[in-house]
């Protein structure tokens, strides 16, 4: 075999055949040439060479010309170079559907109707399967009309669509011009009235361009494309399934051949399914006809039916008559062949042509159930499986649903999760600790941006390093920020976690696992299965970048607002991730899309939920979750900055509830609960909510952590024993303590109020900046005083307070407590204005340096007076001005960095020219600043703005010495 010369520049086996003269042959084969008469072969009669016509056609005609690659092979090809050929150097996915599409060669009319349904369904079959058509690759007859259906499909050269056409070198127009190595050649679709050849179709992506030496004879194609098709049928559908590249021939109109070619497919080994489309004309009409009766009834009609096969074909009754044997042969397998008509009245049903297609795959290969859903899977066609697979009574293998389950989740085939969800695939028992790591770790489905984010918690990993699912609790600790600790993260599950990955599946003895994660099944007693799964798909989906999947795993499960909102929370910190990583902007904005789609959600269920009960609304907002890192939905709402649930109505009942307690005060509550602290007799007068109203309250922070104090102090045995103790979190009842939809409700304290706990504080907080002041105000002596003593014992104890908040907060490192700690921006600046305060208690006892200490006191002292706009943040009235005032502040960081660009120019030029003889100091850097800042405003150092210079500046020396100017 000779070798090519590739247009990827490497070389393939493929020739290309030449015809011989008769010299040519005398001296090659040195024998008699064949004598005149005689059958002409191309093993006889021509020779090989290596290829010399390859590249891109550029179709003319067009508004934009459509381009496809060519080659032109030998007609003995082997059919293993050519599928190099084409995966290979043409890039094109092995298909998992081959549509082999025959019929007549000539121009003919199709009923527009049937065009119609002919360009949807062929379109839609070859879209969702990712099927590979095989045609003549002419513009005539079948294969124009193939091309027209392709006509508004725009992905042709994407592998959406791939259209391959099969076509005799030597019938194609004007062929020579296609001779040439690695050309991009125009070629226009329009052949010659006059010319006996035909012209390319347009609409193909692809051609090869078969070659036995014949020149405008067709039917060199035949035997290679036969070849080419068997030897796609033995390929494997990789990852789905075993079952073999699946093929179906497609007959549309037709002759003589047509007829031939439809007995080789269904009398093959093994037999191909063939479809006919009745009502497009001539063989598929005839054997549509033939179809109906059995082979007795037939043999009746047979002078009827030779007759007819005459007037189609236009032929003589002898090759009539051997038509007519071969139709019968075609009728004796027609369990192989299957009709497709469209639907003549209204009321019968409508048949699509890609459901036909499909159906006669299942129909004629006598599949097993597992086979024919791993044959839909690959073609993600779950309306297939819904009608044809899963029907009633349908019995399935132990493990095949499952299994199926996973490729669909793999793959993100979301109509088939939801259909086997349908068709009793438990997900509590299919989803266990090893399959769910597995989906973290599958290469398929969309691209994701999870490897930027583990690479934050696990640097230096490598490109093959398998993630855990610890490093997955710590990318969503991250992702959802503040004290958030996700279930991965916790040392129960963690001990869960090694007992199982390193005992595998070979443990035989029950086993019940931690808190939310896992229970014992009856089947498989060493699967640890999570609570929730649901949950945990959802995660695994927003983190995968896998929307349609989230949103179908929000649909299914409980907590329904609570996962909308932590999906929001993830998609918004992953956009955020996107964009510090530089990353294509549209990942940032698909990301955010998906974010603010969930927070819509969110406001919907929030919405529904209110207006159908109140009172159960508010306590599912307020109620703990333990899968949720015992946060509630309003916590996580705050998490995720969901503005739009948090001014909802049902919130600010909740607030309001929370910040009044068991007041009832309608107008000046203010003024009441002033007159209550200071005439206590008033408090009698003031109206309280009664029992019943307080036990219907969510719990303060307060409340909660009194509670779960007391119940540290329980002893074991005085819990209430319970069979689920493993799986949920004891807490001890007690009288008056109500459970109402999971909230532990203690007694109230019916004096006790948010509004009014805050008083306190505050008048402490007045007293103690009167105090400071007067320490600053008046003579310092060396002996503190009373006042300045209260002074430093606030400060420390505000300094204790701030140390206890740190160190009590829920995370368990002292980073990540820090980091929750820090994110009230006050918290760190009273820690620094404390700090500070202390170096000045430390300065000003000692002698020597205790003018310094008095400074730093009254320095000091700024923030303390600014700390009161703390205060007033919570303020019905100055609290939204505070707000304003802070968004403006940071917005103004801009404009001053501008500014100090402008004042450093102008700084530096000035004291350079004022002062040219300045020795280094530090006060040159005070210099340039000072007085150029204050020269902003105008009359400040106005002498300096415009000094006297010349003359003018003489004679105000005279002046100043006392002279008059002459």
């Amino acid at each position: 075999m000779c070798k090519i010369y590739s247009f990827c520049d490497r070389y393939l086996n493929v020739n290309v055949v030449a015809v011989r003269t008769l010299e040519q042959h005398k001296q090659l084969n040195n024998i008699t040439p064949p004598s005149s008469g005689e059958i002409w072969y191309p093993s006889k009669c021509t020779i090989a060479y290596p290829t010399d016509a390859f590249g891109v056609l550029e179709f003319q005609g067009g508004p934009h010309p459509s381009k496809a690659q060519y080659i032109r092979v030998a007609h003995d090809t082997k059919p293993e170079y050519l599928m190099q050929l084409l995966t290979r150097e043409w890039n094109l996915e092995l298909p998992k559907l081959l549509i082999s599409v025959q019929g007549g060669r000539a121009n003919f009319e199709l009923q527009p109707k049937l065009k119609k349904v002919l360009r949807k369904g062929l379109l839609k079959a070859a879209r969702s399967t990712g099927a590979w058509i095989f045609t003549g690759g002419t513009n005539t007859g079948v294969t124009k009309h193939m091309g027209d259906a392709l006509l508004l499909e725009r992905s042709q050269r994407t592998g959406r669509v791939n259209i391959i056409g099969i076509t005799p070198w030597g019938i194609v127009e004007n062929n020579q011009d296609l001779i040439g190595r690695n050309r991009e050649v125009p070629y226009h679709s329009i052949s010659s009235p006059r010319s006996r050849n035909a012209a390319l179709n347009s609409r193909h992506a692809y051609f090869l361009l078969v070659d036995n030496g014949t020149d405008g004879k067709y039917g060199a194609e035949i035997i290679l494309r036969r070849r080419l098709e068997k030897h796609i049928s033995k390929q494997r559908l990789h990852p789905f399934t075993q079952s073999p590249v699946p093929i179906v021939c497609l007959v549309i109109e037709g002759g003589t051949n047509t007829v031939r070619a439809v007995l080789e497919y269904v009398t093959d080994d093994p037999p191909v399914p063939v479809v006919i489309c009745d009502g497009s004309g001539r063989a598929a009409d005839l054997i549509a006809f033939m179809c109906k009766y059995e082979c007795s009834v037939l043999k009746t009609m047979k002078n009827y039916i030779i007759a007819t096969i005459q007037r189609a074909f236009e032929i003589a009754p002898e090759l009539a008559d051997g038509l007519f044997a071969e139709l019968m042969q075609c009728v004796e397998n027609k369990h192989l062949i299957t009709i497709f008509r469209i639907a003549e009245k209204y009321d019968q049903k409508i048949q699509e042509l890609d459901q036909t297609i499909l159906t006669a795959l299942f129909k004629s290969q006598h599949l097993s159930p597992t086979e024919q859903l791993s044959l839909a899977l690959t073609w993600n066609r779950a309306d297939i499986a819904r009608s044809e697979i899963f029907i009633y009574g349908q019995e399935w293998p132990p493990g095949a649903l499952e299994d199926a389950m996973i490729k669909a989740l793999e793959h993100d085939r979301c109509d088939f999760v939801k259909l086997l969800l349908e068709n009793g695939v438990s997900m509590r028992k299919f989803l266990t600790i090893p399959r769910l790591e597995n989906l973290y770790n599958s290469k398929q489905g969309p691209s994701n941006t999870l490897r930027y984010i583990v690479r934050d918690v696990r640097p230096h990993i490598s490109p093959s390093y398998l993630y855990t699912l610890h490093d997955i609790g710590l990318v969503i600790n991250q992702l959802m920020g503040g004290a958030y600790r996700a279930s991965y993260t916790r040392r129960k599950f963690r001990l869960i976690y090694s007992k199982i990955m390193n005992k595998g599946q070979h443990n035989s003895s029950p086993r019940q696992c931690d808190t939310h994660t896992v229970d014992a099944s009856a089947g498989n007693a060493n699967v640890c299965l999570f609570e929730y799964p649901f949950n945990e798909l959802l995660i695994w989906a927003v983190l995968m970048k896998r929307h349609k999947m989230a949103l179908l795993m929000w649909q299914h499960g409980e907590e329904a607002l609570a996962k909308a909102i932590v999906a929001c929370k993830l998609y918004k910190s992953l956009a955020r991730e996107a964009a510090e990583d530089d990353m294509e902007t549209e990942i940032y904005e698909e990301l955010r899309g998906y974010g603010k789609e969930f927070e819509n959600i969110a406001l919907e269920v929030l919405d529904y939920c209110y207006r159908q009960d109140d009172d159960r609304t508010q306590h599912l907002l307020t109620c703990e979750l333990p899968n949720w890192s015992g946060q509630t939905c309003l916590s996580l709402a705050v998490t995720a900055n969901h503005r739009a649930l948090l001014t909802h109505p049902c919130t600010q009942i909740i607030l309001a509830d929370l910040w009044m307690g068991g007041l009832r005060t309608r107008k000046n509550t203010n003024l009441k609960v002033i007159m209550g602290l200071i005439f206590l007799p008033y408090i009698l007068k003031l109206d309280f909510k009664t029992r019943e109203e307080l036990q219907l309250m969510p719990q303060t922070t307060e409340e909660h952590m009194e509670l779960e104090n007391e119940d540290d102090d329980i002893s074991e045995s005085e819990r209430h024993p319970d069979s689920d103790a493993l799986l949920t979190e004891n807490f001890h009842v007690k009288e008056g303590i109500t459970h109402v939809n999971g909230n532990v409700l203690p007694e109230f304290d019916i004096k006790y109020a948010t509004f009014t706990d805050g008083y306190p504080e505050k008048v402490a907080y007045i007293i103690f900046l009167g105090m400071f002041s007067y320490t600053i105000l008046v003579q310092m002596h060396q002996e503190p005083s009373w006042q300045e003593l209260v002074t430093v014992a606030f400060v420390f104890s505000l300094g204790c307070e701030k140390l206890r908040e740190l160190l009590s907060s829920e995370p368990a490192g002292l980073t990540q407590k820090f980091i929750v700690w820090s994110w009230n921006l006050w918290n760190p600046c009273d820690m620094a204005a404390v700090f500070v305060f202390i170096v000045g208690v430390l300065l000003r006892f000692q002698e020597d340096t205790f003018e310094m200490g008095r400074l730093v006191y009254c320095v000091n002292c700024i923030y303390w007076y600014l700390r009161i706009l703390s205060i007033l943040s919570v303020n019905k009235y100055l609290g939204p001005l505070v707000t304003m005032i802070g968004k403006m502040v940071k917005n103004m960081i801009y404009f001053v960095v501008l500014l100090l660009i402008v004042l450093m120019s102008f700084g530096v030029t000035r004291q350079a020219i004022l002062f040219p003889n300045q020795e280094a100091s530090w006060t040159i850097a005070r210099d340039v600043f000072l007085e150029p800042y204050f020269m902003l405003y105008g009359e400040v150092y106005a002498d300096k703005i415009d000094p006297p210079c010349g003359d003018k500046a003489k004679r105000n020396a005279k002046l100043a010495n006392g002279f008059r100017p002459s």
